[in-house]
C-alpha cells in the first residue's frame, strides 16, 4: 500500500513537473511572438512619423506620378517612380536567373541526388545567401561588368542595371532552392510510386507529379525571393550607381530605392530636412511594398496548397 501511494505521488510530481516546463516553454515562445510584433510596430511607427513630416511638403500624388528624383540637388523634385522603376527592373532580372535555377536545383536535391550527394551540393547552394552582399557588389563591379558583360554588350556602362540584377539573382537561387526543395519533400511517395507503377520516366515524375502538387510552396519561394531582391542595398549602391533617371535601358546606371536610402544615411543630410525625412518616405514605400509581396505568398499558399 506504501509502495503503491509512492509510485501515485511521483506521477504526480513528474506530470506537474511537466505541466511547469510547458508553461514556461508557452511564455518564451509568447515573448518572442511579441517581440517580433513589437519590433514590426516599431518599425512602422518610425517610418511613419518620419514619413508624415515629408508628406507634409510634399504631395502623395507628386511622390508617386512624378518622374523626376533629384531630392539631393538644388532644384528638388521628388517623384519616386525612377526608384521604382530601378528597383523592380533588378529585381526582375534577379527572379529571372534565380527562378529556374532555385527550381532546378530543387528538383535534382529532391528527385535525383543521393543522400550523400544532397548532403553536400545543400550546403554549398545555401552557402551562396552566406556571402557578405559587398564581396557581391565589387564582384559585379570589377568582374561581372568590365569581363563578361562589356564583350557581349558595347555600350554597356561601368554601373548598370543588368550586372545589379545578375548579382541578386544569384544571392537569391538558395531561396528558391531550399523552399522548393522543402515543399517537393513534403510530396507524399505515394505519388511518385504510382506515377512510376504506370511506367512514368524519373523527369516525367518530377516535371509532371512532384512539381505541380509542390506548386504552392514553389510560387511563394519565387514571391519570397523577389521581395528580398527589392530590399537588397549593397550590390544596388555599388555596381548599379547613384543616377535616378527613369529608364528601361538596363545597361545604364540606375538608382534603387535601398541604394537611395544608403546614400542619404550615409551622407551629410541634417536631421529634420526635407532630403533626411525622404529617406524614411521611401523606406516606408518599400516596406508596404515587401509586405504586399509577403501577403500575396501567403495567400498563394492558401489558394494552391494541397493537403494530404
Amino acid at each position: 500500500m506504501v509502495a503503491e501511494t509512492t509510485s501515485v505521488e511521483k506521477l504526480k510530481r513528474s506530470i506537474d513537473r511537466r505541466r511547469y516546463m510547458d508553461r514556461i516553454f508557452y511564455i518564451l515562445f509568447l515573448l518572442s511572438t511579441l517581440v517580433s510584433t513589437a519590433a514590426l510596430i516599431i518599425i512602422f511607427a518610425t517610418l511613419g512619423l518620419e514619413s508624415f513630416g515629408f508628406f507634409a511638403h510634399v504631395s502623395i500624388v507628386e511622390f508617386l506620378t512624378s518622374t523626376k528624383w533629384t531630392v539631393l540637388f538644388a532644384e528638388k523634385h521628388f517623384g519616386v517612380l525612377p526608384l521604382l522603376n530601378a528597383t523592380i527592373l533588378t529585381s526582375l532580372i534577379a527572379i529571372a536567373v534565380a527562378a529556374p535555377l532555385g527550381v532546378m536545383i530543387a528538383l535534382f536535391l529532391s528527385e535525383y541526388a543521393s543522400a550523400n550527394t544532397r548532403s553536400v551540393v545543400k550546403p554549398l547552394v545555401e552557402t551562396l545567401a552566406g556571402i557578405p552582399t559587398v564581396v557581391y557588389g565589387y564582384f559585379a563591379l570589377y568582374f561581372v561588368t568590365p569581363n563578361l558583360l562589356k564583350p557581349l554588350w558595347e555600350g554597356l556602362q561601368l554601373h548598370n542595371a543588368l550586372a545589379v540584377g545578375l548579382m541578386i539573382g544569384v544571392l537569391i537561387i538558395p531561396i528558391v532552392a531550399s523552399i522548393s526543395d522543402d515543399a517537393m519533400a513534403a510530396v507524399p511517395a505515394d505519388l511518385r510510386l504510382a506515377a512510376y507503377a504506370v511506367g512514368s520516366r524519373k523527369s516525367d515524375v518530377a516535371l509532371r507529379v512532384v512539381l505541380p502538387a509542390a506548386l504552392s510552396g514553389v510560387s511563394a519561394s519565387i514571391i519570397l525571393a523577389f521581395a528580398r531582391a527589392m530590399g537588397e542595398t549593397m550590390i544596388a549602391a555599388i555596381a548599379g550607381g547613384f543616377r535616378s533617371i527613369l529608364t528601361f535601358n538596363i545597361g545604364e546606371s540606375m538608382q534603387t530605392m535601398t541604394a537611395y536610402i544608403a546614400q542619404v544615411a550615409t551622407g551629410d543630410a541634417p536631421h529634420g530636412t526635407i532630403e533626411y525625412q525622404s529617406l524614411f518616405a521611401v523606406g516606408l514605400f518599400l516596406l508596404v511594398i515587401t509586405a504586399v509581396l509577403n501577403y500575396i505568398g501567403i495567400r498563394v499558399v492558401r489558394r494552391w496548397a494541397i493537403k494530404y
